[in-house]
């Protein structure tokens, strides 16, 4: 079984993944545009929303700012009802909402460093 971390590390990688694909993307028609771009977005966003359902309740409701049911249902939007998927959507979520959970989820990355004490090596 992976941990938290793990998963949580897995939604870095995804935000990261889409900051680099839509970088050099210059406005929202552009991006409707791009076919190739607007797929490798989409399946960054479901490899999030995996993740996301996969973090331990525990670690859910202890990062209640970060708002994982959305996250997740946009997966199954994503991955479920692919041909109602509004590409506006997706890119507001891109531009937006990926930076802030980014922030969001190394913060929480941050705290579980922080908290981890090493043992003593003798």
């Amino acid at each position: 079984m992976r941990s938290d971390r793990l998963y949580l590390e897995d939604i870095i990688a995804a935000a990261d993944a889409i900051q680099r694909i839509i970088a050099e993307i210059v406005g929202e028609s552009a991006f409707h545009d791009d076919e190739l771009r607007q797929s490798a977005v989409l399946q960054k966003l479901i490899v999030i929303g995996e993740a996301a359902t996969r973090l331990s309740p525990e670690l859910r409701s202890q990062s209640s700012p970060i708002d994982w049911p959305d996250i997740v249902a946009f997966r199954n939007i994503a991955v479920h009802a692919y041909f109602s998927i509004d590409w506006s959507i997706v890119w507001v979520t891109a531009q937006d909402d990926v930076p802030k959970l980014r922030a969001q989820v190394q913060t929480i990355l941050n705290q579980l460093d922080a908290n981890f004490d090493l043992p003593e090596i003798i």
